[in-house]
C-alpha cells in the first residue's frame, strides 16, 4: 500500500452524505488533496458550514441536494448535476443509515432503500458521465456487517423494517452494496470505469443515531474517528495502486475475502435485476 498523498488537482469527486461523519471527512481530506468536490445531501443548511470550511481551506467545493429515500428527488440531482459539462472522476456513494426503523418514501425498508436502491438508481443516472470521463471510479462504502446478512429476502425490502434494532436489515444492505460492486465490475468494468467496496471500521458517525439506547453507547465503545474512517474511502477513490483492481472489497486500506454470498454471481445478477425494474434505469448501451 501506497503512503504517498495523491495529487488530485482537476478531478471532480461526488460524496454522499458529506455533511457529517464519514461523508464529511471524506470530502475535507479530498478537498484538501486538491479535487473539486461535490457534496450530495438532504440538508443544505446542515451542509453549507463544510462547503465554508473546506473554502475557508483553501479549497473547492459545491453541493447538491440528494435525498436517496425519494427516487424521483435523486432524479432531480442527477439531471441538475448533467446539466453541467463538468467530469465526474469519482462516485463516492458514501450515504448510509443504521438500525432505522421504517420506509423510504418511495416505499422500500429504510436501510435498504437508502443504503442501495437510492444509490443504485444515481449510479445509473450518473453512469454516462462516469462512462465519459477517463479512468473514472465508483466507490461504495459497505460495513463489515455486510458478513452477517444470510441472503435477501426480495420480498421483505418492500416492507417496513420488522426488527427492532434495525441492524439485521442494514446487514442486508450493506451485503447489496458488495453485490452491486461486484455486478458493476462485471458489467461497466470493462468499458473503464473501476468499482471498489469497502468497510471503513466502526466508525463512531451520525450513522448510528438512530439505534436504540443502551445499544448505540455499547456499540461506540470501541469505534474509530470519522477522520480514521475515510481513509479507506479516500485510498479506493483516488490511490493509483488499486487503478488496476476493480469489483474488489477493502478493509484499512487492503483487499479482503468479503461474504461468500457477495460471490454469488446469480444473486448479485437478481439484485441487479430487480434493482432495474424497481428504478427503471440501467446502464446505457
Amino acid at each position: 500500500m501506497s503512503t504517498a498523498k495523491t495529487d488530485l488537482a482537476g478531478r471532480t469527486i461526488l460524496v454522499t452524505g458529506a455533511n457529517t461523519g464519514i461523508g464529511r471527512a471524506t470530502a475535507e481530506n479530498l478537498a484538501a488533496r486538491g479535487a473539486h468536490v461535490i457534496l450530495a445531501c438532504r440538508s443544505l443548511d446542515k451542509t453549507q458550514p463544510v462547503i465554508d470550511g473546506i473554502r475557508a481551506a483553501g479549497g473547492s467545493a459545491d453541493m447538491v441536494a440528494l435525498d436517496l429515500g425519494d427516487l424521483d428527488q435523486v432524479r432531480r440531482c442527477a439531471e441538475g448535476l448533467l446539466s453541467s459539462d463538468r467530469p465526474l472522476h469519482v462516485l463516492l456513494n458514501n450515504a448510509g443509515l443504521a438500525g432505522t426503523r421504517g420506509l423510504t418514501k418511495s416505499g422500500f425498508e429504510l436501510a435498504f432503500g437508502t443504503n442501495h436502491v437510492g444509490h443504485f438508481l444515481l449510479t445509473m443516472l450518473l453512469a454516462p458521465r462516469l462512462l465519459a470521463t477517463p479512468s473514472s471510479r465508483i466507490v461504495n462504502v459497505a460495513s463489515k456487517s455486510h458478513y452477517q446478512a444470510k441472503g435477501i429476502d426480495f420480498d421483505a425490502v418492500h416492507k417496513t423494517t420488522s426488527t427492532i434494532t434495525g441492524l439485521p436489515e442494514y446487514e442486508v444492505s450493506k451485503l447489496a452494496n458488495v453485490l452491486f460492486t461486484k455486478e458493476l465490475a462485471r458489467r461497466i468494468g470493462p468499458r473503464g470505469v473501476r468499482s471498489y467496496s469497502l468497510h471503513p471500521g466502526v466508525v463512531a458517525s451520525d450513522a448510528w443515531r438512530r439505534i436504540p439506547w443502551p445499544f448505540r453507547a455499547i456499540l461506540k465503545l470501541s469505534m474509530i474517528s470519522n477522520e480514521q474512517g475515510a481513509l479507506t474511502s479516500v485510498y479506493c477513490a483516488t490511490s493509483p495502486d488499486v487503478a488496476a483492481e476493480d469489483g474488489l472489497y477493502y478493509d484499512e486500506c487492503r483487499v479482503k475475502t468479503p461474504n461468500p454470498l457477495a460471490n454469488d454471481a446469480a444473486l448479485a445478477r437478481q439484485l441487479w435485476e430487480k434493482s432495474v425494474e424497481w428504478t427503471g434505469a440501467d446502464l446505457p448501451s
